[in-house]
């Protein structure tokens, strides 16, 4: 785990800096990585002069009640897919002012996978700023934990690249 948490402390760094020097919050709408996104940049000391909250919303209800998921596109298009990652960081915003948001929902499996959406398949969606929120997904390989680790990294590079950190 120290590669993961290497890692995570670099990208951690470029966005507490950014996030501080321009007087923004960030809030994150979590589904399969159970808050853990949240939970790494909680763990920084300081986080709470640019971490607003955290959503995690692994039912279908929750993502509803909580984000504003529109319960037709979640049979439509079911939970792991890009109109409902990009509900849920569009949601996270509008209930929190936040001026980052970042959503995380797919299957880390073990088990899970169906035709068309993998064990390790993860949509990921980011608010930045007055921005329109952009939606992208990834397939993501090993067991649970390593796609969940895998998960974190990926949405802390998202916010990096899109806030165009140093």
């Amino acid at each position: 785990m120290p590669e993961f948490d290497n890692r995570v402390e670099a990208l951690l760094s470029k966005i507490a800096d950014t996030l501080s020097e321009r007087g923004w919050r960030m809030a994150t709408a979590e589904s399969c990585t159970g808050g853990w996104i949240a939970k790494v940049c909680t763990d920084r000391a300081g986080s709470s002069t640019w971490f607003d909250r955290a959503y995690i919303a692994y039912s279908y209800r929750a993502k509803e009640q909580m984000l504003g998921v529109s319960h037709d596109d979640l049979l439509e298009h079911g939970a792991v897919s890009d109109e409902i990652a990009c509900q849920m960081a569009s949601g996270a915003k509008q209930h929190s002012n936040a001026a980052v948001t970042v959503s995380a929902t797919g299957i880390a499996g073990p088990g899970g996978g169906m035709p068309g959406k993998p064990v390790g398949l993860v949509h990921f969606a980011w608010c930045i700023g007055d921005e329109q929120v952009e939606c992208g997904s990834n397939i993501f390989s090993g067991e649970r934990e390593s796609v969940r680790q895998q998960t974190v990294v990926f949405a802390l590079e998202g916010i990096v690249s899109r806030l165009k950190c140093k």
